[in-house]
């Protein structure tokens, strides 16, 4: 495997890194088992996938470690590889999420069991009203896969149906058309990754955040997908997109089954019948959150009860 990490351009900077007579760069290599070659501002990293993704984490920390102000020698290096090393390990036994600027910890028993589901299968089915989690977590998981050398790619995709608005009618170019429906994700990505790791990785390819219509006619292969806001798909839609699925690849589908957005007369929520037929499936798991797990403003778990009371009254509840 191999992996380009793009570097600061202040000169300064990149001798704070490379550290004394190259001491760091030698450091990594006889700890990490790879090769580190500096070319056109960028630093080349070859070797096995894990210890290439392990060697882009660490230089990501020194990098963010300089630009703090923070100095450090080789033997402090080391330290810094062992901590990632320890934390890999971690990840495998516990729930913590590991992103680049933050450790993510589970905040309620649904939420829990959504993280173990996501590590434990290849396609989960995440249910579950406004602010319990469902988009940031699987998110987190996805971005800690890509750092670890478990996917090699994040595909991030959304319906663009919301509100009543379809694209044509929306002023602009295709992506000032896309972008409003993709903000939450961007949000979410610019919790867990510094400006220049993300910048890196919607340069290569590694994350691609596109309209759901993009995904027709591909073949996802070694890619962690999430489609969000999946009550807006009909069941075609659903369809094609978990038939995208390539080699190895990991897929988190993601809705509130009572916001659809869908017009009047179209075939129904290609989340609901997704998560009613494939369960039971082996490799394939739904969660369903609840009022109970909801993280946000704690006005929003009222609303939601509100609105579930009074759809209870006109025998409309959830599904």
């Amino acid at each position: 495997m191999k992996t380009e990490i793009l570097l600061p351009h202040d000169t300064a900077r990149q001798r704070m890194l490379f550290g004394p007579h190259d001491a760091n760069i030698r450091m990594l290599r006889d700890h990490l088992g790879v090769s580190l070659v500096f070319r056109r501002g960028r630093l080349v990293v070859e070797g096995g996938d894990r210890a290439v993704q392990r060697t882009a984490t660490v230089v990501e920390r020194l990098l963010e470690a300089i630009d703090r102000g923070e100095a450090f020698l080789a033997d402090e290096v080391a330290v810094i590889v062992e901590q990632t090393r320890e934390e890999e390990e971690r990840r495998k036994d516990g729930e913590a999420i590991f992103t680049e600027r933050r450790r993510i910890e589970p905040r309620t028993p649904g939420q829990s069991r959504f993280v173990r589901a996501i590590r434990d299968h290849s396609l989960v089915f995440g249910l579950g009203p406004a602010g319990t989690g469902k988009t940031y977590l699987a998110v987190a998981c996805a971005v800690e896969a890509l750092r670890y050398g478990d996917v090699k790619r994040i595909v991030l995709t959304r319906p663009a149906v919301e509100a009543g608005e379809r694209l044509g009618f929306l002023p602009g170019d295709m992506r000032e058309k896309v972008d409003p429906y993709l903000k939450p994700i961007y949000d979410a990505l610019d919790d867990m990754l510094s400006r220049r790791q993300l910048a890196h990785y919607a340069s290569t390819g590694a994350i691609e955040v596109a309209p759901l219509a993009f995904m027709r006619g591909r073949t996802l292969a070694r890619s962690f997908v999430i489609l969000d806001e999946a009550q807006n798909t009909t069941p075609g839609q659903m369809k094609m997109l978990l038939t995208r699925l390539g080699e190895q690849a990991r897929c988190v589908v993601t809705g509130d089954s009572t916001q659809t957005d869908l017009p009047e007369g179209d075939a129904g929520s290609g989340l609901l019948h997704a998560a009613r037929i494939l369960p039971g499936i082996p490799d394939i798991a739904r969660v369903s959150l609840t009022g109970e797990d909801i993280v946000r403003h704690p006005l929003v778990r009222a609303i939601v009860d509100a609105y579930e009371k009074d759809g209870d009254q006109r025998g409309a509840g959830p599904k």
